[in-house]
Parts: structure tokens; sequence; C-alpha cells
């Protein structure tokens, strides 16, 4: 037995179909006549072979250590994942961004192998060189590792790691104390192993030098370590779910475990639900890129009135990548994790069981008797290894048994549409150029969508015909601002949008058309700018920033994601961008939108609130009696005598015995005579 999280649980054991899953949550026992042995059922007898039996004699000790020797092997068999998965794999399996010649092809580039040139090295031109590995299919990855190129000046330092499941949208590997520089190599011969603080499961890896040898060039050759593992994963539509129903009219449990994996680029939409009569119920639900966990026990109050709580995990959860949800309740004592971040709670209401009534629906909430209706916004994703109390819901729908309902279109297998972003991470020189495909009338139009941390930034930018016109699209204190700017310093401005800075992805038009343009955010009413006469636009369209020949950045470029870019409606494909075949651009990040949460977890301490930018974050301490940077140290003497001593006189004091301990001030009062 061990602890974990507060919660006291059985040991978990691995076997199949049923990963994960505590001791406690095996499968329902058969039904025991009374009076009658459980090896004697059905009328048949069942005898229990034994080590110990009239045919296996063992002395007792021989017996102890041949148990321990099976124990050990089984579960060696079951936990070792760390085995090589790329010395197997065919040519075809590796990719790069460039290469110096064929002999330093990318498929030269496995660990201690000696072929071509022993190794990859990219062409010494390459601004953003990158090795690819293809695992061929979804595997848990526990290590990577690194050597140079056989036998010369050339080797990778240090590096990042991207994963992917697809191989077109990507996210940097972080150890769990934020650190996301993997140290590499030294000479070009010895193998530097890099362990995951976090086992991965990802079919792409991508390996991108960051620091090489100063007085060689990079080269690399590389390992993967971990192994296979079993995948069920079902595709919700947003109007479609998966009703597991129960074989009685209700059920209820004082112990619970749900695991899944999920990926979405939906900010919204309900991943479980199950409700009961006397008030009882569970909601985990995706809202404004957060998970929310809704759990009450035994309370009559309304489902989804004002007085509704959640307990929130996660961040940036609708990124197109997978994340690991983990529920595990006991009583009323809760622990929620989303991507190895737990959070401990209690629930609300009076009672220690879950009484949940006819099924639990997954993927939506549906509306009783009208089918295909549902009551909130449904979940539009993919799921994976989804399972209740040891039940594979995921595996019982695919083999169509009669307790899982399929209501709307769920397929199994995860097809989500692939919204390929890109990252501009310099305030100061981050910027992409786009032409124009207006017509000679002058109109035109731009679309966007983007997110970001930053209250200020310059979004677009573009010069206008007449001179010396500009039009310029920024974010100015976590609002959109449009200025016109005319001949003879004359400038028109109008905002829209509110708290754009938030993280979310928000959707930009920008239309200029019959002597006015127009400015909406998220679909809102536009903002206008009316023109005395035709415009037309100059050159091309400036996003973050600009290069420094073109204009003078007098505010800070945006730094943030952009995605789904459309110029006079015509789609901007970043790969010919990063191709160098459209455009150009400057300090950007292609194929991932490589944005961090600096508050998760959260150091403010004592309840503050934590806020954020592209690179720091900040703690409000106001209203919590504490002060710092991290609202650690408290602002009330820890005592009457300290009062006493600064020179107070008699009267009512907050007091703080333990400082930055978790008690918190009490008021008292202090006599000083």
């Amino acid at each position: 037995r061990r602890r974990r999280g507060g919660l006291l649980l059985a040991g978990r054991r691995r076997e199949g179909g049923r990963e994960g899953v505590p001791s406690w949550e095996r499968s329902t026992p058969q039904r025991q006549t009374p009076g009658v042995p459980p090896s004697r059922r059905s009328g048949r007898t069942v005898r229990s072979a034994s080590l110990c039996g009239p045919k296996m004699l063992f002395p007792p000790l021989l017996l102890l250590l041949l148990l321990l020797l099976l124990g050990g092997a089984a579960a060696a068999s079951h936990h070792s994942c760390n085995g090589p998965l790329v010395s197997l794999l065919p040519q075809s399996s590796f990719q790069n961004s460039s290469q110096s010649a064929a002999g330093y092809a990318a498929f030269n580039a496995m660990l201690n192998r000696r072929d071509g040139a022993g190794g990859w090295s990219p062409m010494v031109t390459d601004q953003n060189p990158w090795l690819q590995v293809d695992l061929g299919e979804q595997m848990e990855v526990t290590a990577v590792a690194t050597q140079g190129r056989y036998d010369s000046w050339d080797w990778v330092s240090s590096y990042l790691l991207l994963l992917s499941d697809t191989g077109r949208i990507w996210k940097q590997y972080r150890q769990e104390d934020g650190v996301e520089r993997l140290v590499g190599n030294v000479n070009s011969e010895a193998v530097v192993q890099n362990k995951l603080s976090h086992t991965v499961r990802t079919r792409f890896l991508r390996f991108v030098p960051l620091d090489w040898n100063p007085s060689g060039w990079i080269g690399l050759r590389v390992e993967v370590f971990g192994c296979s593992y079993k995948s069920y994963v079902a595709d919700f539509d947003g109007r479609s779910s998966l009703l597991y129903r129960f074989y009685q009219k209700s059920i209820s449990t004082v112990k619970d475990v749900i695991s899944l994996r999920f990926k979405s680029h939906q900010a919204e939409g309900v991943l479980l639900h199950g409700e009961g009569q006397r008030g009882d119920y569970i909601t985990l639900e995706l809202h404004r890129g957060r998970l929310d966990l809704y759990l009450n026990l035994d309370d009559s109050r309304p489902r989804f009135g004002s007085r509704r709580a959640a307990v929130s995990a996660g961040s940036l959860l609708d990124d197109q990548h997978w994340h690991s949800v983990h529920i595990e309740r006991f009583n009323k004592q809760v622990n929620l994790t989303v991507d190895s971040h737990t959070q401990h709670f209690n629930t609300a209401g009076e009672g220690n069981s879950l009484d949940v009534d006819y099924e639990l629906s997954f993927g939506g909430i549906p509306l009783p008797g009208k089918p295909g209706t549902f009551l909130r916004k449904n979940f539009h994703g993919c799921m994976e290894n989804l399972y209740y109390n040891g039940i594979n819901i995921i595996d019982l729908a695919k083999r169509r048994k009669p307790q899982i309902h399929s209501v709307g279109n769920v397929t199994f297998s995860c097809s989500q549409p692939q919204l390929v972003a890109c990252t501009f991470v310099s305030a100061s020189s981050s910027f992409l150029t786009l032409p124009s495909h207006a017509p000679a009338a002058g109109d035109f139009s731009v679309r966007f969508q983007f997110r970001t941390w930053n209250p200020d930034g310059l979004l677009l930018s573009a010069q206008l015909d007449p001179s010396p016109q500009k039009l310029e699209l920024q974010i100015s204190n976590s609002w959109l601002l449009l200025t016109l700017h005319g001949a003879g310093g004359q400038r028109t401005e109008v905002s829209a949008g509110h708290k754009v800075n938030d993280g979310l992805w928000h959707s930009l038009s920008l239309v200029c058309k019959n002597l006015q343009i127009s400015l909406s955010v998220d679909g809102d009413p536009p903002s206008n700018i009316d023109l005395w006469k035709p415009v037309k636009l100059k050159g091309s369209f400036f996003f973050g920033g600009c290069p420094p020949n073109d204009c003078r950045l007098e505010i800070p470029a945006f730094q943030g994601c952009m995605q789904l870019i459309f110029i006079d409606n015509q789609p901007q494909s970043l790969s010919l961008v990063q191709q160098g075949l459209l455009g150009s651009f400057n300090e950007l990040q292609f194929d991932m939108c490589n944005m961090k949460d600096r508050c998760l977890p959260n150091l403010c301490e004592h309840g503050a609130r934590c806020s954020q930018t592209w690179s720091s974050f900040s703690c409000d301490c106001s209203g919590t009696g504490y002060s710092g940077a991290t609202c650690h140290t408290s602002i009330y003497e820890s005592s009457c005598e300290a009062y006493k001593l600064s020179g107070s006189s008699s009267g009512f004091y907050f007091i703080d015995p333990d400082g930055s301990g978790p008690l918190g001030p009490t008021q008292v009062y202090c006599n000083m005579t």
C-alpha cells in the first residue's frame, strides 16, 4: 500500500485492458450463494492448484525464493520501458532540414553507426537545422541519447526536443522544472543519455541543435528509448457522445478512478457527465482552455446554479496535443491530476458516496427524450484510453457491447483538423511579411487568429497609397487598437475587443471596402474608420514587427501565436514561408504555438492572484495580508509583544504567529499596559 496525494491507495497492477486501475476497482465479483464456498458454484467443483500441493513439494524457504523471483520477473516484464526504438527503423523514417552532402544524410544518424560520413550534419547555411525521427506509430518514450558525428569535430552540446503525433504540429518538451534545453555532447564518441522527467507518448521526435562545438560543426547520431503501448481512440465531432448504461437503475460508489487522454482545438466542451436524483453529480468540462471538475455528493442544489463551484486544472489545453487526466476519489477526498499537476480537494455535499442514475455520458450531456440535443457544448476532439473504474469504455463501444449507446457520429480513429500555427518569440525582432493579392481597385482584407499573454504589442502594419498614410493594428492595454496615420501627423483610431491577452485564441477580421476600414473581433459587431477618399495597399503586410529597412518600431512587437492567416480571402501557407517560397520572416517558430503558462503551477502564495506576460509572472497580494514577489512575507507582527516594542498602544491588531506558515492572520486585542 502507498500514499498518493493525500489518498491511501492500493498498489497498481497492469494487465490487458485494465492498465493503471487500482486493485480495489476490479470487475464486480460473482454473486455468491449463502453457505456455499467460492470454489463450489454453479454445480461445479473448482480445484485450485497449489505450489505446496501433493504433486509439487517445495521447502518453505525455496518456495519463498521462487515466489520472489517470479514476482520480480513479472514486475520487470510489465514496467520495463527502456528498449531502443530507432536502431531498426528504415531509412525513410529519418528526415532533416538539410544535409551537407549525400554521406551526411539523416538516415546515417543512428547511435554508434559509422555509415556514410558517420552521422548527420546540415548545410552550413541552414539557419534552422533539425533532425527528425518517425517511430512508425505512437510509442511511450522514456529517454533520448545523442552522439556526435563519428571520428570528427562535429557534435551538438545542447538541443531542444520537439514532439508530434502527426509530424505537422509540434510541441516542445520541457522537464518538470521547466528546463527546455537538453544536455548534449562534449566529443564525437561518448553517448549522453537524457532520461525524461515524465514519459511522453509520441510518434515523431525532432532534435533541434542550439549549441555545438565552436571548433567544428553540427554532427548528430541519436537513439530513442521506450516501449509500445495499447491505444483505444474515439473521435467526437462536437455533436456526438458515448453513453455507458448501468445494468441497474443507479450505481453508488465510495471509490472512483477515471482516467483518459484527450486532444482538441476547441476551448469548450463536456468530456464526462453523470448525475443522480438526490443531487449527486460529476462533470468534467473544458472551459476557456482549462479543465473544470464539478463533483457533488448528496446535495440538492441546482446542477448549474450560481453556487455550483468547480476545481480547475491545466491550461492551454486546446493546443491540439494530447493531455492526460486522472481522477481518484475516496469518500469525499479527491485527487485531480492533469499533465502531472495534481490538486487535492474535498467534495461538496453531505454524503460519502457518488450516486449516479442510469448512465454516464462521455463527450456531452444529452437531453433526456430528445436524441441529438445536448444541454451544454459538446467535446470536439479525440479521447484515448478512457477508463471508468477499470472499464475500458472505448473498447466496449468499438466492440458494440450493449451497455454502450452511441449518440451521433463517434469513430475510432483520430482525424482532427491540423491547424498549423507559428510563434513570434521576440518583442524586438520577430516579424512575418506577406504580399497582398488585392485588386487594383484598392479593396483588401486580412483575417487571422492569435493568442498571447502580453497586454501590448504591434500585431499588423501596412503602408498605404497615397503616402504617407499608414495602417497599424496593435494590442494596447489588453484592447485592440486600429490607427490610421495620415498626412501632417493626423490619426484616426477605433478600438475593439477586450482582454484579448487572456491566452485564448481570438479571431480577427480587417476589411477595407467602400471608403471604410472595419475591424471585428470574435464575430462581434465591427468598429469602423470612414475614409474621405480611396486608399490602396502599398507593398506587403507586416505581421508582428517589421524589417528595420521598412519601418521604425516604436512599440513592442507582438509576442504570441498566429494561425489561419487569410489575405484577400486567400489562405497563406506557412510551409511555403518556412521554405523561403513566400514572403519573409525573422525570429519565428513554425508548426507550433510555443506558449508557456507561467502561472501553472501557481507560485503565488496565500491565495494571491497570478498574472503573466510572455516572459514573466507577477502576484497580486492585495487582501491577502502578505507581501513580496510571491506574497510570502506577512505584513503583520507575530505577537502583541512585537507591536509593543514598536511603540504601539493598546488596541485591536492583526497578528500572524507563524509568519508565512499555513495559519492566517488573526485579529486580537493587545493590552500594552
